[in-house]
């Protein structure tokens, strides 16, 4: 490779991290069952999931304030938390209840760092960065998912990766070729692209061009609001479907409007949740939301099927993105020459909108607890 092409890609998207001031999705909601808890994790650092026996969620730093030994392997005890090493117990908010040896009148110990924690969509999303901004970042808004005349299927896997690898996947079409023996020859046509300081939005138009027909995608199509059209029918073959693809920082939502609809018939919204400091791993979280074709239970015999195409279609990028991250990793820097304008635009608003790496693990201080006493009596339900 040309030696003036590998340091174009400046700054290096490689090493730039997620904005933490964001809801994420952290868990799934089965994930955390009444009165345990579960380990999850945002770049890097752990963070405590437990349910309540009334099943009010909440989440802390997965440690002890004594010594931090992890608080996921603690004991749900009513609406509280205590530690398995010392029992020191925990309230929601991180400070601390109770400590069972402490003398009479003995100041009380600071806590741990809590975190803003909403239960939606099947999903439990945690609001990682400064405290006071949660209430002012609204969650995702979808729609679509408790919709009538809508089913919405869940994905969770860990893709090794760097999460800028799987917007750069999704927004760009042109990667069909990847997916031919299960979509079929496809060409896809770019009808254009807007942008905006955090937002990028592609169109496209696929053509079903030659070899065998796509037929994961009419099988996708015929759970989605009518009848799949037949390979290279004149509707197909016409450009009817529209395809968006818009990344709104730091989420991403495919959907297809079929025939000129102004609604989509299917919906694919996705989140992106870096797992280790250095963010070469990510959890890929996706809601794929179907519209439901006009005979009653026709979706139900479809949905199998519709899974197992999914599925397929997703591992075959996620070796793809994968491999990306490797080939990154050996060079130790970004040598892609992407010519794109549609990817160009989109490396520009994750730039923009993300932080340097690191500094999305910066904590806040712990609350300054009360002044009041404890008794030596462990307070905890």
């Amino acid at each position: 490779m040309p030696t003036d092409a590998r340091g174009r890609n400046q700054p290096d998207l490689r090493r730039i991290g997620i904005h933490p001031d964001f809801w994420y999705p952290l868990a799934r909601s089965g994930d955390v069952r009444p009165g345990r808890t579960h380990l999850a994790t945002f770049a890097g650092e752990p963070i405590v999931l437990a349910r309540t026996e009334t099943g009010q969620v909440f989440a802390l730093d997965d440690r002890c304030a004594h010594r931090q030994f992890p608080l996921h392997r603690g004991v749900v005890c009513g609406e509280m938390l205590r530690c398995a090493y010392h029992a020191w117990t925990y309230r929601q908010d991180g400070q601390i209840a109770a400590v069972p040896y402490l003398p009479k009148g003995a100041e009380r110990p600071a806590g741990v760092r809590s975190y803003p924690c909403r239960e939606a969509y099947g999903h439990l999303f945690v609001f990682p960065g400064e405290r006071e901004k949660a209430a002012q970042v609204p969650l995702p808004q979808l729609s679509s998912y408790e919709a009538p005349n809508t089913r919405t299927m869940a994905f969770w896997r860990k893709v090794r990766c760097h999460y800028s690898f799987m917007h750069e996947n999704l927004m760009d079409m042109n990667h069909q070729f990847l997916h031919r023996g299960i979509m079929g020859t496809i060409k896809p046509t770019m009808l254009g692209f807007e942008r905006g300081p955090d937002w990028v939005e592609a169109r496209y138009r696929f053509r079903h061009t030659a070899g065998k027909s796509a037929r994961g995608a009419r099988l996708l199509l015929a759970g989605s609001g009518g009848a799949a059209p037949a390979a290279g029918d004149g509707h197909q073959a016409a450009g009817g479907d529209l395809m968006t693809i818009r990344t709104v920082y730091p989420y991403q939502i495919l959907s297809l409007f079929r025939g000129g609809a102004s609604h989509p018939s299917f919906n694919l919204w996705a989140a992106y949740v870096p797992v280790d400091r250095e963010q070469r791993a990510n959890v890929s979280m996706g809601l794929l939301t179907i519209e439901k074709p006009s005979v009653p239970g026709l979706i139900n015999l479809f949905w199998p099927l519709i899974r197992r195409f999914a599925e397929a279609v997703f591992t075959e990028d996620r070796v793809a993105v994968e491999a990306e991250q490797q080939a990154y990793d050996r060079q130790q820097a970004d040598w892609n020459q992407e010519i794109n304008p549609v990817i160009l635009a989109l490396r520009e608003v994750l730039v923009r909108n993300s932080v340097p790496l690191g500094s999305e693990r910066a904590r806040m201080p712990a609350a300054p607890c009360d002044e009041a006493s404890v008794t030596g009596a462990d307070s905890a339900p």
